[in-house]
């Protein structure tokens, strides 16, 4: 849950979680569908995929027990190197060295490392500093240590040396260039993405939801919502509006649903996805009839009962946008 998260962010979902998933075996018998809900609003999404699948191969193969070795542990979906080497050594004392950003860091600025530290030669140059160095009694504590110090005293921009207990063995210090290393990494290009999305709403207060089914390749639009539960929506060219019409009228196949529907747009809200820049725009469409909905690509839910399904947190706020604006727009009727 850490991996590309903030802690403050993680503490409610960690406990939640391990309330309802209080055991390996227990998150192995859950289904998919229930790991990502209790997952929904924290993003990157195949952690979760991953974590449910290596619990599946922990009770399967070593009968719930966490792998003892780096190759078994390296095999578990969503297990790398890191994760592995971090495991072994806290849980079990094994003396594998943990190098994550704060330790790259720290050996970067112990040893004046220039250039871009995440190129595969650096890297491994760095994890053999760090297996050289790891204390092989005493692992665990070693590498939280390593973490704990680039996380609060070797930080990026500027590092505290003056309360780093390592600072006399620091060449960058040495040199007057801590505060230059690590070099920045390049960022990827911001790109601007509009997504389109339909809120079809009967008098029920019913709406649809849709997801692409397994071994379907998923369209942009459905990868940007995470490949969860979403309202109908696709990327857009410029045209809004005409392109909403267009995936309604998809939606409803041969069924007939008139020349004119009521629409309203609803205020456009914004998400931000790796490097995407996200603009939501969402037209609330009422209805009398609903598409046919069934099996593992569609389903009819309340409008209010959304945001309990496994969505991401672009579709939460696209529901909470409608449910806004829902009573304004009947009223008017």
């Amino acid at each position: 849950m850490l991996q590309q998260t903030r802690v403050a962010a993680v503490i409610p979902y960690y406990q939640r979680f391990l309330r309802r998933f209080p055991t390996v075996q227990a998150l192995a018998r859950a289904r998919v569908e229930t790991v990502l809900q209790y997952w929904a609003g924290l993003g990157y999404y195949s952690r979760a995929r991953n974590m449910h699948a290596a619990a599946k191969q922990i009770v399967a193969r070593s009968g719930g027990e966490f792998p003892r070795t780096f190759e078994e542990a390296f095999t578990l979906p969503g297990i790398g190197r890191y994760t592995a080497s971090a495991i072994l050594s806290i849980a079990f004392g094994k003396p594998l060295a943990a190098l994550d950003g704060n330790v790259a860091r720290v050996l970067a600025r112990l040893g004046a490392v220039h250039g871009d530290l995440r190129t595969p030669e650096r890297w491994r140059k760095l994890e053999r500093a760090a297996g050289v160095m790891v204390s092989p009694s005493n692992a665990g504590d070693w590498n939280q240590a390593m973490m704990e110090l680039g996380a609060t005293v070797c930080t990026p921009r500027p590092p505290h040396c003056d309360a780093c207990p390592v600072a006399d063995a620091c060449r960058a210090r040495a040199l007057g260039i801590a505060d230059d290393l690590p070099a920045k990494r390049i960022k990827r290009a911001v790109k601007n993405v509009t997504l389109v999305a339909a809120v079809l709403l009967d008098r029920q207060g019913r709406t649809i939801l849709v997801r692409p089914t397994k071994g379907v390749v998923a369209s942009e639009a459905a990868a940007l919502f995470s490949q969860l539960w979403q309202f109908p929506a696709l990327v857009s060219s410029g045209k809004p509006q005409f392109e909403v019409m267009r995936e309604v009228r998809r939606l409803y196949a041969h069924e007939d649903i008139g020349t004119k529907l009521a629409m309203w747009r609803l205020a456009p809200a914004r998400h931000t996805v790796t490097f995407r820049k996200i603009k939501l725009e969402s037209f609330l469409i009422l209805v009398s009839k609903l598409p046919e909905a069934g099996g593992a690509s569609a389903k009819i839910v309340k409008l209010k009962d959304v945001n309990g399904f496994a969505v991401s947190s672009a579709t939460a706020k696209i529901a909470s946008a409608a449910a806004a604006d829902f009573g304004k727009v009947t009223r008017k009727r």
